[in-house]
């Protein structure tokens, strides 16, 4: 009889079950941040749907979502440098001045954040079928937080959470989707992962 047929090859076989269950703790362990879960919403009505009793916090989280996107946007020389990144007819003026930006696609929202009555940022999709974020829900720094759709519940690390910088240059055709596509490979590979 030969010795391999000796062996017992169900002992020899490796089980996947404690290599997820470690990956699972893991990833849990990695939500202990300190993060929130938040809700980003296409419009008002979706989220005064979702947070019945609290329209005008929907409505002021909005309008001040409008205004930061107004200074954290990116920005670029030309309308049709930023359609190429975010899709015709996805652009508007900046307000004041001669750049052009994407438009506001949904905002983030969570109430009761950081001792304030609610959280606010800005977020951006692209409808151009070219670009590396096409149809994600992208923050105004370059994270993408998923697919975009009607109302999306995501997990928001803390550095996530911070106010974003104002933007004060223009970049070129192609310069944000480098930027996310650096920042997005540069966070799967980083226990901190990156924020504002």
């Amino acid at each position: 009889m030969k010795r391999s047929q000796q062996v017992i090859r169900a002992q020899m076989r490796k089980s996947w079950k404690p290599t997820v269950t470690i990956m699972a703790i893991i990833l849990v362990s990695g939500c202990s941040d300190n993060g929130k879960t938040m809700n980003i919403y296409a419009n008002v009505p979706d989220c005064i749907d979702d947070n019945p009793g609290y329209s005008n916090v929907c409505r002021a989280a909005y309008q001040d979502a409008v205004d930061s996107a107004a200074s954290t946007a990116p920005k670029y020389d030309s309308r049709d440098d930023c359609n190429h990144e975010f899709g015709y007819n996805s652009c508007i003026r900046a307000p004041q001045n001669d750049w052009f930006m994407p438009a506001m696609a949904g905002f983030m929202f969570g109430r009761a954040i950081n001792n304030q009555p609610y959280y606010q940022q800005p977020i951006f999709s692209s409808t151009y079928p070219g670009s590396s974020y096409y149809g994600s829900w992208i923050s105004s720094d370059g994270y993408s937080y998923g697919k975009k759709g009607r109302y999306s519940k995501v997990y928001v690390p803390k550095d996530h959470l911070k106010q974003k910088p104002a933007v004060t240059k223009t970049i070129s055709r192609g310069g944000f989707g480098s930027k996310v596509a650096a920042k997005s490979s540069w966070s799967r590979s980083s226990s901190k992962g990156w924020g504002g």
